[in-house]
Formats: C-alpha cells, structure tokens, sequence
C-alpha cells in the first residue's frame, strides 16, 4: 500500500548503517541508500526525530548464517557511517537480535514521545528491515517503508520482502515522496 499520510508525531529509524557492514555486497548501492537515508534523517531532525540502531550480536541458534571474524575484528565496526551525521543526544538503539525492538527499549522510548508512526531504512531488508517492520507493526505502530532506502545481499530475498511482505506490514514510499510529505506538514 502506498504512503497516505505522515501522522503527527512519526520517527525514522535507521538500521544498521555502520562500518562494519556498509562495505558488503548488497543489491543496490549503499552508497546510493545511505544517502537516501541520511537525507530522510536530517529532515527528521527539523521536524521530528531520527533513532539510529546498530547491531553488535550475533544472531542466536542454528542458521546457515555466520559473520566471519574479520567482519567484527574491526575496532570501528559498529560504528554509525559519517554521512549519518549522528548528533549528541539523538537516540542510539544497539540491538543484539534482528529486530530494534527486542529488547531494547525502543518501544517504551518511542511511546514516552508520542510516536505513532515509524519510518524505516536500512540494511538488510529480510533481516533487520522486515524484523523491525514486523515488531513496530505487533506493537501498533503505523510504518513505513522506504523502499529506495533499503537494501540487502540477495536480490532474490529483497525483491520479495518488498513485494510480497513489507506492504503488508506497512506503507510504502520513496525517499522523495516521503520528504514531500516531510515538507508539506502544517
């Protein structure tokens, strides 16, 4: 379903724009998304609020999916990427699962503001994308998601997630369409 309307009090959050994990193939270019989404986050910042997320664990139980070591040996690995542009005092989720929301807090941050819609960019789009778009939506969140912002390592996967999964989940726009939203609230 295609972006309607941006609530009154909606929060954009970022997952996963960090160092250690920009440089890995994805689908489309980081690049390209991370400066989709860091226009999205500085639009926040004058009219609302960004929450920015890293990782640091490691998903639990039996996958097929493992980071090798050199992915988490780098020091700055779960750094924020510069072109974020990160300020003191925005509010910085570190999740240890797929979700933002598994413990962390975030909902009770979130609610403690008023927030009823969120706004979601990242990678990767069948992980921290689709987990964090399926809590905020169980938690009754309006979501949203732009869908030019996000980006995952199998475009076989992404193009399902964008397709088949996520509108059902939430709403879907593009960077620009949803910075014209951004622009046109009284």
């Amino acid at each position: 379903m295609a972006l309607t309307t941006l609530d009154p009090k909606p929060a954009l959050i970022v997952i996963d724009f960090q160092k250690g994990i920009v440089d890995a193939p994805t689908v489309h270019a980081t690049g390209e998304i991370v400066e989709r989404s860091a226009s999205l986050a500085g639009a926040f910042r004058r009219q609302a609020l960004p929450v920015l997320v890293n990782v640091t664990g490691a998903v639990p139980g039996r996958t097929d999916r493992t980071r090798p070591p050199e992915f988490i040996s780098s020091p700055d690995w779960v750094d924020l990427v510069d072109e974020l542009n990160a300020q003191p005092g925005e509010h910085l989720v570190t999740k240890q699962r797929r979700s933002a929301f598994h413990n962390t807090g975030l909902d009770a941050h979130l609610r403690g503001l008023g927030v009823t819609q969120v706004v979601l960019t990242g990678i990767s789009t069948t992980s921290g994308i689709e987990s964090t778009a399926r809590s905020a939506y169980d938690y009754g969140y309006h979501v949203v998601l732009a869908t030019d912002a996000i980006t995952d390592p199998d475009a076989a996967a992404h193009a399902n997630s964008v397709e088949r999964i996520l509108p059902k989940l939430g709403e879907t726009a593009t960077t620009t369409e949803i910075l014209d939203m951004l622009d046109n609230r009284q």
